[in-house]
Parts: structure tokens; C-alpha cells; sequence
């Protein structure tokens, strides 16, 4: 066996550790925090036949097409259709197009459409993943370091970014409104810095995942990275609400006259676990 020939499979290998990874975290951390289905895990390990098989990371958007169905229909037989392309184009959208209103509840819908105005770079599908990814949309939901809200917002971030948007005479992270067009401003402010740093060449990526990274670990680990970084958790965030487009876009239709569940995002540790 050649050294070429060696290196290559070696690096073959990390690639597809690196990959592998990737998806677990991402599927685990945005889309299936009801792991202990048995349906569930069974479809996760078909999930890991099909990522052998095509050889990409979207594995966790054909297990939800195998629950939900893709394409807006299913197919006979033994269970609905799954449009592979459908799919893996929305995790590769940029999130900026027509939202699918069926897949938020009810009373989120118009400030998430109202949310995705604030500013070009950032689309209501991306504020509706998001917000699948940080509090599968509880409102009330505190998480650690003082986060609070179906956003979760940094809590110096919600000052800087909060207002009284439902006008009720109080600016809180708990009140849904005020928390969503918070974090709609804060998104589309770390877009415009990403736009900066990319037109400089201090940091390279896509700019939508470079944004989304700046939300989960803060801009300046962006910065240091030069990048998504590959440690604090970023990149599996990053696939996690990429991972949410499909049902967002409409790529993904809901059983006829039924809406989405509710998908809860991983159990966060509490904060007697942390040092």
C-alpha cells in the first residue's frame, strides 16, 4: 500500500468521522430531542445506513421525511415518498424563502413573518429554526447564564436589542414578541458584521452559518476562528437549524389536516452540573 494511497483513505476517514459527528450533533442538538422513542431510534439507525449509503450529511432530514413525508405528499406502499433533493436543498437554502406559516404555531406565525423583514440577509425560515433550536417554542423557558425566552437570548443582547414590540408597557425575554424581534435585530446585526468581516477576508464561510455560529459562541469566537469554530458546539448548531428548513421551507408537509409536533431540542444541562 502506497503512502498516497494511505493518506488519502486516512483522510477519507477523518472526513467521514468529521461528518458522522456532525450529523449526530446536529440531529441530536436541533431536530430530535425525543431520542428515546423506539420509533425514533430505529429511524436513526436507518439514518445511518443512508449516510453510508449517499455519502452526505442530511441523513437526520430523510428520517423526518420518513415521519412526516417530503415534497408536500406521500407515497403508497409502506410509508410516504422521500424527495432526497427537495430536502437537501432546503438545508442548503439560505433560509430566505416563502416561510411554510402550517409549521408555526398559530400564534408565532405573523411576528415570525414580521421577524424575517427586518433585514435582507435574515428570512423568517431562519428565525422559525432558530427558535426550534433554542426552545422548541417554549416562551417561558430558562435556560443557563440567564437566558430566557423562546429565543434565548443573551440577557445583555436582550437589552441592547429588546423593545416593547406587543406594546404592553414591559420590554421581557418572556414575553414571545418582544423576544423574537429581538433576536431578529440581533441576527441581522451580526449579519452586517459578518458582511464586513468576509468583504475583509478575516473570516471565511458561508455567511448565513458564519451568523448563526456568531449567535450560539458570539462574534468574537467567529473572529478567532476565522470561521465557524470547530469547538464550543458551533458547528452542530449551525446544522441543527439548517436541519429545521426543510419543515420551515415546505419541503416537508405535515400529515393532511394535522400541524407539526413539537420537536424539543436536546436536554441542556442544569446549571448544579456546571463548575
Amino acid at each position: 500500500m502506497g503512502e498516497g494511497k494511505g493518506g488519502q483513505s486516512s483522510q477519507q476517514k477523518q472526513q467521514s468521522d468529521t461528518t458522522t459527528a456532525l450529523a449526530v450533533a446536529g440531529a441530536g442538538a436541533g431536530v430530535f430531542g425525543c431520542l428515546f422513542s423506539p420509533m425514533i431510534l430505529l429511524l436513526l439507525l436507518v439514518g445511518v445506513i443512508v449516510i453510508c449509503a449517499i455519502g452526505v450529511v442530511f441523513w437526520p432530514l430523510v428520517i423526518i421525511c420518513q415521519i412526516f413525508g417530503c415534497g408536500g405528499g406521500g407515497g403508497g406502499g409502506d410509508g410516504p415518498s422521500v424527495d432526497e433533493d427537495q430536502v437537501k436543498v432546503a438545508f442548503e437554502s439560505d433560509g430566505k424563502g416563502e416561510l411554510a406559516e402550517e409549521a408555526v404555531p398559530p400564534e408565532y406565525r405573523e411576528v415570525v413573518k414580521k421577524a424575517g423583514q427586518e433585514c435582507d440577509q435574515i428570512g423568517a425560515i431562519v428565525i422559525a429554526a432558530q427558535i426550534t433550536q433554542e426552545s422548541a417554542w417554549d416562551p417561558k423557558l430558562k435556560g443557563l447564564d440567564g437566558k430566557e425566552g423562546i429565543s434565548q437570548l443573551p440577557p445583555d443582547k436582550f437589552d441592547e436589542f429588546g423593545e416593547d414590540e406587543d406594546d404592553n408597557d414591559e420590554t421581557s425575554a418572556l414575553d414571545a414578541e418582544d423576544s423574537i424581534m429581538a433576536q431578529a435585530k440581533y441576527m441581522c446585526s451580526l449579519a452586517k458584521d459578518i458582511d464586513a468581516l468576509v468583504a475583509n477576508n478575516e473570516v471565511k464561510g458561508a455567511k448565513l452559518d458564519l451568523t448563526l455560529a456568531a449567535y450560539s459562541v458570539g462574534l468574537d469566537a467567529v473572529k478567532q476562528a476565522k470561521g465557524v469554530p470547530q469547538s464550543g458546539g458551533a458547528q452542530s448548531y449551525v446544522f441543527g437549524v439548517r436541519t429545521s428548513f426543510a419543515m420551515y421551507s415546505g419541503a416537508i408537509a405535515p400529515p393532511e389536516g394535522e400541524s407539526y409536533p413539537t420537536i424539543s431540542p436536546m436536554p441542556k444541562p442544569s446549571s448544579s452540573q456546571d463548575d
